[in-house]
Protein backbone atom coordinates (compact mmCIF):
# COMPACT_ATOMS: atom_id res chain seq x y z
CA UNK A 1 0.00 0.00 0.00
CA UNK A 2 1.00 3.43 -1.08
CA UNK A 3 2.19 5.87 1.80
CA UNK A 4 -1.02 8.21 0.05
CA UNK A 5 -3.29 5.59 0.69
CA UNK A 6 -2.21 4.54 3.83
CA UNK A 7 -2.65 8.72 4.73
CA UNK A 8 -6.13 9.22 2.90
CA UNK A 9 -7.29 5.93 5.15
CA UNK A 10 -5.86 7.18 8.68
CA UNK A 11 -7.48 10.83 8.05
CA UNK A 12 -10.94 8.87 7.25
CA UNK A 13 -9.76 6.20 10.28
CA UNK A 14 -13.11 7.09 12.24
CA UNK A 15 -15.50 7.08 8.84
CA UNK A 16 -14.02 3.43 8.13
CA UNK A 17 -14.47 2.35 11.17
CA UNK A 18 -18.05 3.44 11.64
CA UNK A 19 -18.85 1.83 8.13
CA UNK A 20 -17.04 -1.19 9.40
CA UNK A 21 -19.19 -1.45 12.74
CA UNK A 22 -22.91 -0.68 10.78
CA UNK A 23 -22.02 -3.29 8.54
CA UNK A 24 -21.36 -5.75 11.69
CA UNK A 25 -23.99 -4.20 13.64
CA UNK A 26 -26.94 -2.30 11.15
CA UNK A 27 -28.89 -1.13 14.15
CA UNK A 28 -26.10 0.56 14.83
CA UNK A 29 -26.01 3.21 11.14
CA UNK A 30 -28.55 5.58 12.15
CA UNK A 31 -25.95 8.39 12.86
CA UNK A 32 -23.95 7.06 9.69
CA UNK A 33 -27.48 7.33 7.77
CA UNK A 34 -27.72 10.98 8.62
CA UNK A 35 -23.94 11.17 7.33
CA UNK A 36 -24.52 9.55 4.08
CA UNK A 37 -27.86 11.33 3.43
CA UNK A 38 -25.55 14.74 4.29
CA UNK A 39 -23.33 13.40 2.03
CA UNK A 40 -25.35 12.63 -0.98
CA UNK A 41 -26.78 15.88 -0.81
CA UNK A 42 -23.87 17.56 -1.32
CA UNK A 43 -22.40 15.62 -4.42
CA UNK A 44 -20.53 12.85 -2.85
CA UNK A 45 -22.52 10.38 -4.43
CA UNK A 46 -19.87 7.79 -5.64
CA UNK A 47 -18.51 7.19 -2.26
CA UNK A 48 -21.81 7.07 -0.48
CA UNK A 49 -23.44 4.86 -3.45
CA UNK A 50 -20.17 2.28 -2.32
CA UNK A 51 -21.15 2.61 1.22
CA UNK A 52 -24.89 2.06 0.89
CA UNK A 53 -24.27 -0.86 -0.91
CA UNK A 54 -21.30 -2.66 1.46
CA UNK A 55 -24.02 -2.15 4.10
CA UNK A 56 -26.70 -3.78 1.82
CA UNK A 57 -24.31 -6.60 2.19
CA UNK A 58 -22.10 -6.45 -1.47
CA UNK A 59 -18.24 -7.16 -0.56
CA UNK A 60 -16.85 -7.61 -3.86
CA UNK A 61 -14.96 -4.79 -5.34
CA UNK A 62 -17.15 -4.29 -7.87
CA UNK A 63 -18.79 -1.29 -5.70
CA UNK A 64 -15.21 0.36 -6.34
CA UNK A 65 -16.30 1.21 -10.06
CA UNK A 66 -16.44 5.13 -10.88
CA UNK A 67 -14.80 5.91 -7.40
CA UNK A 68 -11.76 8.63 -7.50
CA UNK A 69 -8.73 8.05 -6.22
CA UNK A 70 -9.79 9.29 -2.66
CA UNK A 71 -12.65 7.31 -2.45
CA UNK A 72 -11.12 4.34 -3.88
CA UNK A 73 -8.82 4.53 -1.24
CA UNK A 74 -11.72 5.10 1.54
CA UNK A 75 -13.76 2.38 0.17
CA UNK A 76 -10.71 0.07 -0.49
CA UNK A 77 -9.98 -0.08 3.12
CA UNK A 78 -13.75 -0.51 4.30
CA UNK A 79 -13.79 -3.57 2.59
CA UNK A 80 -10.30 -4.84 3.78
CA UNK A 81 -11.28 -3.94 7.30
CA UNK A 82 -14.93 -6.15 6.79
CA UNK A 83 -11.89 -9.15 5.86
CA UNK A 84 -9.55 -8.67 7.88
CA UNK A 85 -10.03 -6.09 11.06
CA UNK A 86 -6.36 -6.11 11.64
CA UNK A 87 -6.15 -4.08 8.50
CA UNK A 88 -7.99 -1.32 9.47
CA UNK A 89 -6.44 2.25 10.15
CA UNK A 90 -5.63 2.90 13.79
CA UNK A 91 -7.53 5.03 15.50
CA UNK A 92 -4.69 6.54 17.95
CA UNK A 93 -1.88 6.44 14.89
CA UNK A 94 -0.84 10.40 13.97
CA UNK A 95 -1.66 11.53 10.92
CA UNK A 96 0.45 13.55 8.69
CA UNK A 97 -1.13 16.65 8.80
CA UNK A 98 1.12 17.46 5.55
CA UNK A 99 -1.28 15.60 3.51
CA UNK A 100 -4.66 16.83 5.02
CA UNK A 101 -3.76 20.04 5.33
CA UNK A 102 -3.54 21.12 1.64
CA UNK A 103 -7.07 19.87 0.97
CA UNK A 104 -8.70 21.43 3.55
CA UNK A 105 -7.20 24.93 3.44
CA UNK A 106 -7.82 24.72 -0.45
CA UNK A 107 -11.71 23.98 0.58
CA UNK A 108 -11.71 26.74 3.26
CA UNK A 109 -10.55 29.59 1.04
CA UNK A 110 -12.49 28.52 -1.57
CA UNK A 111 -15.99 28.32 0.77
CA UNK A 112 -14.72 31.92 2.29
CA UNK A 113 -14.35 33.25 -1.47
CA UNK A 114 -18.13 32.42 -1.69
CA UNK A 115 -17.47 28.91 -3.83
CA UNK A 116 -20.98 27.30 -2.70
CA UNK A 117 -19.75 24.10 -3.34
CA UNK A 118 -16.50 24.20 -1.62
CA UNK A 119 -18.42 25.34 1.82
CA UNK A 120 -21.14 22.88 0.80
CA UNK A 121 -18.29 20.16 0.96
CA UNK A 122 -16.67 21.67 3.91
CA UNK A 123 -19.93 21.49 5.84
CA UNK A 124 -20.56 17.80 4.87
CA UNK A 125 -16.66 16.86 6.05
CA UNK A 126 -17.08 18.62 9.08
CA UNK A 127 -20.43 16.92 10.06
CA UNK A 128 -18.44 13.28 9.56
CA UNK A 129 -15.39 14.64 11.63
CA UNK A 130 -17.33 16.15 14.49
CA UNK A 131 -20.29 13.16 14.23
CA UNK A 132 -17.02 10.69 14.48
CA UNK A 133 -15.55 12.44 17.29
CA UNK A 134 -11.89 12.84 18.82
CA UNK A 135 -9.22 15.11 17.60
CA UNK A 136 -10.72 15.70 14.38
CA UNK A 137 -13.94 17.25 16.16
CA UNK A 138 -11.82 19.41 17.75
CA UNK A 139 -10.79 20.53 14.04
CA UNK A 140 -13.91 21.01 12.08
CA UNK A 141 -14.98 23.11 15.13
CA UNK A 142 -12.60 25.60 14.18
CA UNK A 143 -14.29 25.68 10.75
CA UNK A 144 -16.39 28.60 11.37
CA UNK A 145 -13.40 30.57 12.46
CA UNK A 146 -11.13 30.06 9.65
CA UNK A 147 -14.32 30.84 7.35
CA UNK A 148 -14.46 34.13 8.77
CA UNK A 149 -10.32 34.98 9.00
CA UNK A 150 -9.32 33.75 11.96
CA UNK A 151 -5.87 33.00 11.66
CA UNK A 152 -4.48 33.78 15.15
CA UNK A 153 -2.66 30.30 16.04
CA UNK A 154 -3.48 30.50 19.65
CA UNK A 155 -6.70 31.01 19.06
CA UNK A 156 -7.42 28.48 16.66
CA UNK A 157 -5.45 25.84 18.85
CA UNK A 158 -6.21 26.81 22.04
CA UNK A 159 -7.24 22.97 24.29
CA UNK A 160 -6.32 21.28 21.65
CA UNK A 161 -3.99 17.74 21.66
CA UNK A 162 -0.63 18.19 19.86
CA UNK A 163 -1.74 16.09 17.32
CA UNK A 164 -5.04 18.17 16.50
CA UNK A 165 -2.24 21.22 16.86
CA UNK A 166 0.32 20.16 14.32
CA UNK A 167 -2.69 19.75 11.78
CA UNK A 168 -3.91 23.18 12.65
CA UNK A 169 -0.85 24.45 12.25
CA UNK A 170 -0.59 23.15 8.99
CA UNK A 171 -3.75 24.05 7.50
CA UNK A 172 -2.43 27.48 8.37
CA UNK A 173 0.78 27.31 6.89
CA UNK A 174 -1.37 26.20 3.73
CA UNK A 175 -4.45 28.70 3.84
CA UNK A 176 -0.96 32.02 4.10
CA UNK A 177 0.57 29.57 0.66
CA UNK A 178 -3.03 30.22 -0.41
CA UNK A 179 -3.32 33.87 0.68
CA UNK A 180 -0.14 35.04 -0.85
CA UNK A 181 -1.04 33.98 -4.73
Amino acid sequence: MTDKIEQIRQVHAQFIHGVVRAAHNPTDCQELDQILAAAAENGWTDAVRAVRMILDGRRDTGVLAGLDEEDHAIISGILEGLQNPATLPDLNAKTDGSFAAPGLASMIAMASRGNVQALQALGVMGEQMTAFGGEMAHISGRFRQLLDGQRDEDKLTEGMSARSRSLMLSILDELAKLDHH
